[in-house]
């Protein structure tokens, strides 16, 4: 067994509140990675300090500049690791085992180039949102996984093949299935780790659950092909998801604590969602500003030039 070196990069935007115990966890596994990267899009909180004290490098980029898959690219850049993992901000690993198990797979088989994990909510979780990684993200592995559906909020991808294939940046979400469906095309291997757990804190408001499916909406239709959602497959979807998280709440007693917000997490989802489906244009610079960045956000943009260490890629 070939024995790797690993870095962690995280991509974060105000999460100070998060990041603690996002650190704490690293640091118990029974795995250390070699090195851990914070990619700062213009935090105006003690993000970067946090991270920096817990012994991370800090890489900042303008807010102006940032897209998800361009964050990715620059953290990448600045990584040493033979093998990249990509955690989120807002997740915390299940248990000490979760590095070890997320790079495994890459050291006893080198045609695996992605290996994603399990991901589960906690009391934070919107119950419909919970349902969905309940669905997502089985308690049972697949070693060659045979779509390209992952989440780079717990994956990791092996570093030379990134280089020969960075991460889409102009699109407004969905980078790693655009990533994973070219590696799957390329006749590459993908596996899914379920033994490589973290919790993922979600604790968006309805206007940012819209705004988040709205963008991946997008994103699908240019990674995809222009898949169409009409008003009323959108409503016949609100509808059947609905009732669907209605009956599985009741066996849990759980149901009349969540009988209002199953429906307004998603109508947020699909009514994004069909507004993402029928836009023909490419968003304007002002729409990426509100997918990426709160209403009434200012960036602490006088730190950039000083601690970015982005230095631009020739193009491919």
């Amino acid at each position: 067994m070939v024995t790797l070196s690993v870095s962690i990069v995280v991509r974060a935007l105000n999460e100070a509140a998060h990041l603690p115990t996002l650190l704490a966890g690293i640091a118990e596994q029974t795995r250390q990675p070699d090195q851990v990267i914070l990619v700062d899009s213009g935090s105006t909180d003690q993000s970067a300090e946090i991270c920096r004290e817990a012994g991370a490098e800090i890489v900042l980029i303008a807010p102006q500049d940032f897209t998800f898959g361009r964050a990715l690219n620059v953290g990448c850049q600045a990584a040493t690791g033979d093998i990249l993992v990509f955690a989120s901000a807002h997740v915390y690993p299940i248990d000490e085992q979760w590095l070890a198990q997320l790079v495994a797979p890459f050291e006893d088989n080198p045609e695996v180039v992605l290996v994603y994990g399990r991901q589960t909510g906690d009391e934070r979780t919107h119950f419909s949102e919970m349902e969905m990684m309940r669905r997502w993200f089985p308690d049972v592995s697949d070693p060659d996984q045979e779509h390209p559906f992952c989440n780079n909020a717990n994956c990791a991808v092996r570093r030379n093949v990134w280089e020969q294939a960075p991460y889409d940046e102009t699109l407004t979400g969905l980078e790693d299935m655009a990533w994973a469906k070219h590696a799957l095309a390329n006749g590459q291997r993908l596996w899914y780790e379920a033994q490589a757990g973290v919790v993922h804190v979600h604790e968006e408001s309805i206007a940012q659950t819209m705004n988040r499916y709205r963008r991946e909406a997008i994103a699908h239709k240019k990674v995809f092909g222009h898949q169409k959602m009409g008003f009323i497959e959108a409503t016949g979807l609100f509808a059947a998801n609905t009732i669907r998280d209605y009956i599985a709440a009741i066996p849990r007693w759980r149901l009349l604590s969540n009988l209002v917000s199953i429906p307004r997490f998603r109508y947020a989802q699909f009514r994004g969602a069909w507004q993402g489906f029928r836009q023909h244009e490419d968003p304007t610079s002002e729409l990426k500003r509100r997918f990426y960045y709160p209403k009434g956000f200012t960036a602490k943009s006088n730190r950039l030039p000083a601690e970015t260490r982005y230095r631009e890629r020739p193009p491919c």
